[in-house]
């Protein structure tokens, strides 16, 4: 079964080797490689949301439970990350810089669907958007090579594709908003 408390010590020592991100991905994909095992350790999700399993300066675990049909608007992280989907899927449209205009703006250039079982490695200057497009909720393991909550962080209005600082408060209410569509009147 998943044991947590090892998967985090473990990533505590992969962030301080040289390919830190390699490590790490190394990791998640042996703990996702039976995500039953993952959902067993974590529990079944039951409400979208980001869940904290560890934070500090130089690593970020994260429980992210994505709610049914869920898009999370064009952002960066400014640090690598590892995504492995123990259940549902997620899909990422990844993003490219470009000027215009004096206009920090993006145009989409791929797109990569994950599911149960699968890892991505993001590298620390990918921007990407992300959507839950099945009608249950999807469920990750998210590591970071940082602090995922501290600041210096954009992302891009949905429709303009111009940039704009994160906003954390925002994107955190849009779980909770997903949470009561799950709720019955």
């Amino acid at each position: 079964m998943f044991d947590l408390d090892q998967f985090i010590a473990e990533c505590e020592e992969a962030v301080k080797e040289t390919d830190s991100h390699m490590a790490v991905k190394e990791l998640v994909g042996r703990a996702i490689s039976n995500p039953d095992d993952v959902l067993k350790g974590l529990g079944e999700p039951s409400e979208a949301g980001v869940n904290k399993l560890f934070v500090s300066d130089n690593l970020t675990i994260l429980n992210l439970v994505w709610g049914p049909m869920m898009t999370l608007k064009p952002h960066d992280h400014k640090m690598w990350a590892v995504i492995g989907i123990y259940t549902g899927r997620e899909d990422n449209i990844f993003w490219r810089k470009i000027k215009d205009d004096s206009q920090n703006r993006i145009e989409a250039a791929g797109a990569e669907a994950i599911g149960a079982g699968d890892v991505a490695p993001l590298g620390k200057d990918i921007v990407h958007s992300v959507t839950n497009p099945i009608p249950r909720l999807t469920g990750a393991l998210h590591v970071y090579g940082g602090d995922f909550f501290g600041p210096g962080r954009s992302e891009w209005d949905a429709e303009t594709l111009t940039e704009q600082p994160y906003d954390m408060e925002g994107n955190i209410q849009l779980f909770a908003d997903s949470n009561a569509r799950l709720t019955p009147a």
